[in-house]
């Protein structure tokens, strides 16, 4: 059908290929029967409640479900546009292969407070974080729905170790930290610590241990 054809194509030029029901192009009566036929017949993935995307390469959404991090971020910047949202904390470290393991929660830095947690459709949870985006070191990286944003392994580093108590995934946090200072360039850390609002007492430990490890 010709309008099941406008409505994947109009969300596959959304930013991640990702757009919410409520943002699909009224080009039929009935948008969202349409949109769930597609669901039903691979063209569309739900990611999660009311917010849908187009598998890429011609994969079969019945089949293909992203990455738990890309579905966040896609999911993050369908409500928020393009740019922003972000990338941080554990699903940055994820990103940059410091927690080898996939775990349960994502994290992506958005512009305002006050929204809750997100269940994606199968497993995983989106968890919303309010940053000054300003404030975040921020790089474009290729995800499997799209280029989004991603903290640096720098920035990704200062805000694991402002958390470092994260409930039921202390020992990846942790795990993470060790990997990312082996990486990181102190100089490159120093600089973001220089830009920040607030410094954990974790953050001056790591600086303490790279000048003595320096000496």
């Amino acid at each position: 059908m010709a309008a099941d054809l406008d409505i994947v194509r109009a969300v596959a030029r959304a930013p991640l290929r990702t757009l919410r029901l409520k943002d699909v192009p009224e080009l039929t009566q009935n948008t969202w029967r349409v949109v769930e036929r597609l669901v039903e017949k691979g063209g569309l993935t739900r990611l999660a409640h009311g917010i849908y995307a187009v598998p890429p390469d011609g994969h079969d959404g019945r089949t293909w479900k992203p990455p738990l991090e890309a579905a966040a971020l896609a999911i993050a910047t369908a409500r928020f546009g393009a740019r922003n949202s972000a990338l941080m904390g554990v699903s940055a470290a994820r990103h940059w292969a410091a927690i080898p393991r996939a775990i349960g929660v994502a994290t992506v830095a958005v512009p305002r407070r006050g929204y809750a947690p997100v269940t994606l459709q199968g497993n995983g949870v989106v968890k919303f974080v309010p940053r000054r985006m300003n404030d975040l070191e921020l790089v474009l990286e290729r995800t499997s729905l799209g280029n989004g944003l991603i903290t640096t392994p720098e920035q990704t580093l200062f805000d694991l170790l402002a958390r470092t108590n994260r409930e039921g995934i202390r020992l990846e946090v942790l795990g993470a930290v060790e990997n990312l200072m082996a990486r990181v360039q102190p100089e490159e850390f120093a600089r973001i610590v220089s830009r920040a609002r607030a410094i954990s007492p974790s953050v001056r430990n790591a600086m303490k241990r790279w000048e003595v490890e320096s000496d």
